[in-house]
């Protein structure tokens, strides 16, 4: 293992174990300044939700965008935690019986099944909120104009436009004969890769960079959001129950289009580097100060679960 491939696992384990004593903490049963009561039920199935699990590869990305421009871990980790509450909030919505209807995600019962599915409505819905409570305090940046700037890129890359939209199209394409290749990267990217770029212009938000700079960043969350989904679908076919944590081959019993069921394994996985290249060339103006993220973009692609 290269040097540089190990720098990458020991801050993506150091920013998770970040992320997750954050979550922790802002799940805690004290109420904040405006709340009545935090419901023990509601808190229970909302860490349920969101602790002990997943690669908090959201949070990383952003964390790692911000360290471009100078901004340490520790002053993104609560922008990171509120898009990771976002992502989370979308995965037990995800799982309801009206959605996907999943029963098993990270290894464990989803939401609805640990809980009831009145609850982990509910807990989506907290946070969600939640999320956007932590966007709105002076910790997460002390300048209000940047503060407001990142609320709207989550309420953008997260809502109508964005991943719920996605979600949206996700679901009409269940019942479609057939879907074209414009329209399957159009649905990925609003429910996949939204929230990615979303984490790596967030990042640069943060580091109150250029405008050419923020664009070099969304355009670089673009590419490793498209390659994320991509990867995704790959493991869909390649993968099985144990190694994802999750049901695997969804997409194929469900009839549902995916570049992978149009183009085959063989081509996406040559798309897959393509992307990963591209993903490269876009950070090569930041030099050594993006080293970090092009092994998240190589992360991405070669990911095993």
């Amino acid at each position: 293992m290269s040097k540089l491939k190990l720098e990458f696992k020991t801050r993506l384990k150091s920013h998770a174990e970040l992320v997750e004593k954050t979550l922790i903490n802002l799940l805690n049963d004290i109420t904040v300044e405006y709340e009545i009561e935090r419901p023990a039920r509601l808190l229970e199935a909302m860490r349920h939700s969101s602790l002990d699990g997943g690669k908090r590869l959201r949070p990383f990305l952003v964390m790692e965008s911000a360290a471009i421009f100078g901004i340490k871990p520790e002053q993104a980790v609560l922008s990171g935690s509120a898009l990771e509450f976002i992502h989370c909030y979308s995965l037990v919505h995800d799982d309801l019986p009206a959605m996907d209807d999943d029963d098993l995600r990270r290894g464990k019962p989803t939401t609805h099944k640990a809980y009831n599915e009145a609850t982990a409505i509910l807990a989506g819905d907290a946070l969600l909120t939640l999320a956007f409570d932590i966007l709105s305090r002076e910790e997460t940046h002390p300048d209000a104009k940047t503060r407001i700037e990142l609320v709207k890129l989550y309420a953008q890359n997260s809502g109508l436009g964005g991943m719920v939209g996605g979600q949206m199209l996700d679901l009409e394409a269940e019942t479609k004969p057939s879907i074209n290749e414009q329209e399957i990267l159009t649905l990925q990217a609003m429910k996949t890769g939204a929230l990615i770029r979303c984490a790596c212009e967030a990042g640069a938000i943060l580091g109150n960079a250029s405008r050419q700079d923020r664009q070099r960043m969304f355009e670089f969350g673009r590419i490793i959001g498209q390659a994320f989904q991509l990867a995704d679908d790959i493991l869909d076919i390649t993968s099985d129950v144990k190694t994802m944590g999750k049901q695997t081959a969804k997409d194929a019993d469900k009839g549902k289009g995916t570049l992978v069921s149009l183009h085959g394994l063989e081509a996406s996985q040559a798309r897959a580097k393509d992307l990963l290249a591209e993903a490269i060339t876009v950070l090569e103006p930041f030099g050594d100060k993006a080293a970090i993220l092009v092994e998240a973009a190589r992360y991405t692609i070669e990911r095993k679960h």
